[in-house]
């Protein structure tokens, strides 16, 4: 071998050496022969370098691996006997390879025993073990290659093609015949023999079993020999968790229920008089763990047995696997209290599914009630925060606490189904007790008992929220706790956890205020003082805004006498803070956001006279736009780039923030009863100039392109005389990205005016059109994916246009271009239809030149349009189809294709037995199409029903590619 190639291989090589081993690795790969070096240096234990011997497997795997059948028999054996000498080199070896050799080496065995053991080597297991005997150093290789022969062979995470899965399948099934009973054995033997002295062996063994038990005979496993052997692992330390995790293996094997029964019993007895019931008494949560998942394994095996049974009408059998089933529970529920939530986690799908059952059942025996109490004493205790939690810097202990919270909640709601009013009764209960002395109750307690109130109103659920009216207990119980909540003054607890589920059980359960309206003053205070909006955490400032604006948006009826107070109290949180004033404001601007809606809504549902709402929402718009003007100022003259997006991003939100107050109304009604149309004409006033700042361009013509599109909705046709300048700053200077976002604004003017708007559209239109042409042929590199994407976005925009324009019944914007334009236009929607290889533009593109004909394809339509039909649109719907990339399995081409067809089918509309004349004399014969095959098409198409064309159509060009 090339010893300076192999130096290269050492990690601390420079770069130099690193890349000749590389080269000499690729050399010996595709060399037909030269792979026998390493073989034999393997054979022979040349080498004692860890890298050498590591790369010398490496080179023997990509011959097993990809070029197995171009070996002759000879160089097969070789291989054969390269493995079985260095096995037999490692039984006599003073020292054991590294594990990371000896992994690579079970691979290269396990990839031989798949390519070989249907066909040259079926004795491989038996040449193995013969050679191994008992012998520690093989025994640990051998249960290595078991273990990369079931990921090879059985792992299912691992994704296989049909070919291997049919091939791993004869493997499964010749092991089962032939050698299966022969490896249970050895592995009872290796089990047996080193539980005492090699634990680590033990431990592999039992590793093997669990992974092998899914797919063999249970019977040779679930015996009283092997089992026992199993269950006196349990009782040895460094072994118990392999052997737990082996049982479960074990329990999970798909079987006959009452077998299954019989057998998890017989565990259970064996596991309970050796005394691993008694879970208080173990300390080792690691082993905890284990035995947890494997009792939530039993039950889950049990629960499964009597879902069969009952489903079979075996009443016998089903009554005892619930007996044996219930005989869990107890187990199930001191692992479910455990103060570790890993073990509680892993038994909740066991009680979850028992609490499945027990609400299938007609009626609860008393010890079924007293489990369910039992079970949510558990989740009410389990719930509570632990002193650990970090609430300020929560991480991944915090999240996973979120998670298993998450859990827990599916049992609150799975115990709701079996007893609502157990449920209901405990909840008030802790809740009561706790809000008696919440002054000196632990945070922890005060939350969860808040949390218990908030969860009830999913556990119980009703439809909207009509929490307070109909099931009278249910209704009176929660009014009840809600009223106790809202008056015995918890709100002013000193916790984060506790003030946010305060605020948002109050918004839960917000139509509570309309039955008790009296209590929403207080409310109102907790929302504006030091406890919610002012509150010391930002994390409690930034929820109880989105909070406090539902809570706004469901009670503002209720709130008349108070708007003016709230709008004063809220004054100094609608400020805009602007990137240079240093202070850190209290609320981000994403809460201001919310901030600004609910002072909207205030101000456009109270019940003052239009003249009072016009001032009050002049007062709330008017300084944004004195702030507006100023910074836009200031960032003309701007230089340095960090402070101009700075000031760019304060002027969007002030966009933003008027943007969001309009979102009070419904329409341009609403607007006009307010008294509100002038004040946001101001608005677009004021906000319009920013188009024409030569910095930040992209930030801030997204802001007010935002707002256009909301002023439209509000203002409609008062927004119109606006629309001519701020296009046409729009299209200046402008990128692909820029141009598809102002494209639905000129979409959504076009659906919404139509023919008030029609003057503008015929001047605007090929500026448009022209701005979007000069973008999609600005040249761009080959592998830029991102400018690629965004020119196919905009070009689907353009066609979306285009559609949009034809569709709105103004074929005069197109009709009064100059013909040269109209051409070029006309073009480029036959080039979309035909050429680019994008089913959604195409299938725009059919539409519109369906459209196109409909309106200028008759008597009196564009002249010389006739003549484009037969030259053009004719063509585009027989060569679109016929292209490579137009995939006739793909559904969005599917609909591509329907569009073509219904555009033949207007063709014909409009121009009658001449274009059959022309399909049947011209066009198709130009196409080879045979004349039987023209005279079906032809009468297809004359039929009225368009689905039989479609059909048709699809069929046609199915055949065609043939």
């Amino acid at each position: 071998m090339d010893e300076q190639a192999l130096l290269g291989l050492n990690p601390n090589a420079d770069a130099s050496y690193r890349q000749r081993a590389l080269a000499y690795f690729e050399q010996l790969k595709e060399s037909p022969d030269a792979w026998q070096v390493c073989a034999e240096a393997l054979a022979k234990g040349v080498y004692s370098n860890d890298h050498v011997k590591f790369f010398c497997f490496q080179v023997l795997e990509h011959q097993i691996k990809f070029r197995h059948g171009t070996l002759n028999a000879t160089q097969q054996q070789l291989i054969r006997e390269t493995l079985m000498k260095w096995l037999q080199l490692q039984l006599m070896s003073a020292q054991s390879e590294k594990v990371f050799i000896r992994n690579k080496a079970a691979q290269v065995f396990a990839l031989t025993f798949v390519t070989e053991y249907l066909t040259q080597w079926p004795k491989f297991f038996f040449d193995i073990l013969s050679l191994i005997g008992l012998n520690p150093r093989g025994v640990d290789l051998y249960l290595r290659m078991l273990m990369a022969i079931d990921a090879e062979v059985v792992d299912r995470d691992i994704q296989h093609s049909s070919e291997e899965t049919r091939r791993n399948t004869l493997i499964k099934d010749r092991m089962r015949e032939q050698c299966i009973p022969s490896l249970v054995e050895s592995w009872y033997q290796i089990l047996h023999s080193y539980q005492q002295s090699h634990s680590e062996l033990t431990c592999q063994c039992l590793e093997v079993v669990g992974a092998y038990v899914s797919w063999i005979d249970l019977s040779l496993i679930a015996n009283d020999r092997f089992v026992s052997l199993l269950l006196s692992h349990m009782s040895v330390e460094v072994l118990r968790e392999e052997a737990c995790d082996c049982l479960f293996e074990i329990v999970n094997k798909g079987m006959d229920p009452i077998d299954k029964t019989k057998l998890v019993e017989s565990l259970c007895r064996v596991l309970q008089s050796a005394g691993f019931f008694n879970v208080e008494q173990e300390e080792d949560v690691d082993f905890l763990a284990k035995f947890s998942k494997l009792v939530n394994g039993m039950g889950q095996a049990l629960i499964t047995s009597w879902t069969k049974l009952v489903k079979t009408g075996d009443v016998k059998n089903a009554q005892e696997a619930l007996r044996a089933l219930e005989a869990k529970v107890a187990l199930m529920l001191q692992l479910l209290v455990h103060e570790d939530d890993d073990i509680s986690t892993n038994v909740v799908g066991f009680c979850y599914d028992y609490l499945h059952i027990l609400k299938q059942l007609p009626i609860l025996s008393d010890q079924q009630k007293s489990n369910v109490e039992a079970v949510m004493i558990a989740v009410m205790k389990k719930l509570t925060y632990d002193d650990e939690y970090n609430f300020e810097n929560e991480g991944e202990d915090e999240a996973m606490f979120v998670e298993y919270r998450k859990q827990l909640k599916l049992l609150l709601d799975r115990l709701a189904q079996v007893s609502p009013e157990l449920l209901l009764e405990a909840v008030r209960r802790v809740f009561n007790t706790t809000m008696q002395s919440w002054q000196t109750a632990p945070f922890m307690e005060v939350e969860v008992a808040i949390r218990l109130l908030y969860m009830l109103g999913e556990a119980l659920p009703a439809s909207q929220g009509a929490h307070f009216s109909g099931d009278s207990t249910k209704a009176s119980a929660l009014q009840d706790m809600m009223r106790t909540l809202v008056t015995c003054g918890v709100s002013e607890y000193q916790h984060t956890s506790v003030t946010l589920e305060f605020f948002e059980t109050v918004v839960r359960y917000d139509k509570f205020f309309i039955v008790e309206p009296q209590h929403i003053p207080n409310v109102l205070m907790a929302f504006l003082d030091h406890r919610g909006l002012r509150h010391s955490s930002p994390k409690v400032r930034s929820r109880v805004a989105y909070l406090f604006s539902r809570y706004v948006k469901t009670l503002h009826k209720h709130m008349s006498a108070f708007i003016e107070d709230i709008l004063n109290r809220i004054q100094d949180l609608l400020e805009l803070s602007p990137p240079e004033n240093g202070y850190p404001a209290l609320l981000t601007s994403d809460d201001q956001l919310f901030i600004y809606e609910t002072a909207g809504v205030l101000i456009v549902n109270s019940e003052y006279p239009v003249e009072r709402k016009q001032v009050l929402m002049k007062n709330l718009l008017e300084p944004l736009l004195g702030a507006f003007k100023l910074l836009l100022g200031k960032l003309l003259l701007e230089q340095d780039e960090e402070r101009q997006a700075g000031l760019a991003d304060c002027l969007n939100h002030a966009v933003g923030f008027a943007s969001r107050t309009s979102k009070a109304f419904s329409n341009k009604q609403t607007v006009k009863q307010c008294g509100c149309s002038e004040v946001y004409r101001d608005c677009l006033q004021t906000f319009l100039p920013a188009l024409s700042c030569p910095v930040q361009k992209e930030a801030l013509r997204s802001g007010v392109r935002t707002f256009l599109h909301r002023m439209i909705i509000c203002l409609e046709e008062e927004v119109l005389p606006f629309i001519p300048s701020a296009s046409e700053h729009m299209l200046k200077d402008c990128e692909a990205k820029d141009l598809q976002e102002f494209i639905p604004l000129i979409n959504q003017i076009t659906a919404k005016f139509k023919a008030q708007v029609s003057p503008f559209l015929q001047q605007a239109f090929m500026p448009l059109v022209q701005a979007i042409f000069e973008v999609l042929a600005r040249p761009a590199e080959d592998n830029d994916q991102t400018a690629a994407l965004e020119k196919q976005m905009l070009r689907r925009s353009y066609f979306t246009f285009i559609q949009t324009v034809v569709s709105s019944g103004m074929n005069e914007v197109m009709g009064n271009q100059e013909l040269e334009n109209i051409e070029r236009v006309l073009f480029t929607i036959i080039q979309g239809a035909v050429d680019i290889p994008d089913p959604i533009a195409q299938k725009t593109c059919f539409i519109i030149l369906s459209k196109l004909v409909e309106l200028w394809g008759g008597k009196d339509g564009l002249v010389g349009f006739p003549d484009f039909i037969y030259k053009h649109i004719v063509p585009a719907c027989f060569l679109a189809p016929l292209k490579p990339t137009f995939d006739l399995s793909d559904a969005q081409t599917m609909l591509t294709l329907s569009e073509c067809a219904l555009t033949l089918k207007m063709i014909h509309l409009k121009r009658g037995p001449e274009f059959i004349q022309y399909l049947q004399q011209e066009y198709l014969p130009s196409l080879q199409v045979t004349p039987d095959i023209i005279q079906e098409l032809c009468q297809v198409l004359q039929q009225p029903d368009s689905k039989v064309l479609k059909n048709y159509i699809k069929a046609f060009f199915q055949r065609a590619k043939l």
